[in-house]
């Protein structure tokens, strides 16, 4: 039940799915949500999924809209909380100033010309991705968009217990301050699982193991560059490495789909 409880709070937090109910905040339920990083990922995921698969199978819409309506739902499902994270993250990192600067930058509500110019990248590269992946899906395409958020949420729940918070308040500190490295160990299992239903739908497991691999290097260089950066990670940078690995594993699906799953 805790766990069940534990999920809903990170729906609350991480998505805009409307959760009408009051939920405990205390330390046990924060750790609870963070273990239930992965499953809400795949959540995301799953319902990208069934979406590209209505689309495709049950409308009259051409694939460039179907790819756009796609695209809209990725932005609109979170809320744009992780895209807020990355726009303040970007501006803050151009300032190029000390770390103590850029946590300032962070903390002001306006945006400067660095995070819409980084957006604007962001967003259109993702819709580039996911039109050219979603021309000539299959099964193991629609496996794999639904994997994009499960990796990218399992990166931002290691990232939260392994590198120290940079502010002693905000929504990061307040999960740190909650949970310890032990509660991650859970993920492993979670991946397995996934791994476990890539070999019964026979099909290739190379492409899971490379995803894997790709999200990996994605949490080894947000740590380097949140501790270098910024001193350790705010909510903003946890937003911003949730939008970079989820990118990065855009990008990766889509040379998959050029040199592996041809």
């Amino acid at each position: 039940m805790k766990f069940f409880k534990g999920f809903f709070i990170a729906l609350q937090f991480f998505t805009a799915v409307p959760v009408r109910r009051e939920l405990p905040m205390d330390a046990e339920h924060l750790g609870k949500a963070v273990q239930a990083f992965p499953l809400l990922g795949m959540f995301q995921g799953i319902i990208y999924a069934v979406l590209l698969y209505l689309l495709k199978e049950f409308t009259p819409f051409s694939h460039l809209a179907v790819a756009f309506f796609l695209w809209l739902v990725t932005i609109l499902l979170t809320g744009g909380i992780h895209l807020d994270g990355w726009i303040d993250a970007s501006d803050a990192y151009f300032s190029y100033g000390s770390k103590e600067k850029r946590l300032e930058i962070m903390k002001d509500p306006r945006t400067g010309a660095f995070g819409v110019l980084s957006v604007i990248v962001l967003l259109s590269c993702r819709l580039f991705f996911i039109f050219e992946i979603t021309e000539n899906s299959s099964l193991l395409t629609f496996v794999f968009i639904a994997a994009i958020p499960f990796f990218s949420k399992c990166v931002m729940g290691v990232l939260l217990v392994k590198v120290p918070s940079a502010k002693k308040e905000g929504m990061a500190a307040m999960f740190q301050q909650a949970v310890s490295p032990k509660l991650v160990l859970i993920y492993p299992v979670f991946i397995i699982l996934f791994t476990a239903l890539v070999v019964f739908l026979n099909e290739k497991v190379i492409g899971v193991l490379i995803l894997l691999l790709a999200a990996a290097s994605c949490y080894l260089l947000c740590r380097r560059k949140a501790l270098n950066w910024f001193g350790g990670i705010t909510g903003d940078v946890l937003g911003a490495s949730v939008e970079g690995t989820e990118i990065v594993l855009w990008m990766t699906l889509w040379l998959l789909h050029y040199f592996v799953m041809d």
